[in-house]
């Protein structure tokens, strides 16, 4: 196995890592997954900065929350960063459902840990626009995660 290969590997164990302590509903080592002064962006708009806030943002969502589905479509590496495209769904405990499909662009630190992290959502709901001709028609819907 190339240095490239193992390293990609490493970097797939860490965000399933991440992604399997949100469909647990447990703490699998955020503090060793992310960098101590990292940046975490969510989809639709809310940012923590430093593995704690991350931490914190973790222990409170699992309040109010539960992840039903975090599914890894596919991953793309470069030196120093990796895309992972994925499909999310949750359930608040309010009975709001949300999915979509998603990318998280994931940059790393020296000591392999997540040092910034920004999601990219996208509805699952698609439809053609021109469907009735050449006027695009538009849903009036609104969005949750963006």
């Amino acid at each position: 196995m190339t240095k490239s290969a193992i390293e990609s590997d490493r970097r797939e164990t860490v965000i399933r890592r991440w992604f399997d302590s949100w469909l647990w509903a447990e703490d699998c080592g955020i503090t060793d997954i992310f960098a101590p002064d990292c940046l975490y962006v969510e989809s639709w708009g809310p940012r923590y900065r430093g593995a704690d806030q991350v931490a914190h943002w973790f222990q409170e969502w699992n309040g109010r929350g539960q992840v039903q589905a975090w599914e890894i479509r596919q991953f793309f590496h470069n030196e120093l960063g990796t895309a992972v495209e994925w499909f999310f769904r949750c359930e608040m405990r309010d009975g709001t459902v949300q999915e979509f499909d998603g990318m998280s662009l994931v940059i790393w630190d020296e000591a392999g840990r997540i040092a910034s992290l920004k999601e990219f959502g996208c509805n699952i709901h698609q439809y053609d626009p021109y469907a009735q001709g050449g006027t695009p028609q538009f849903r009036q819907e609104p969005a949750l995660w963006f």
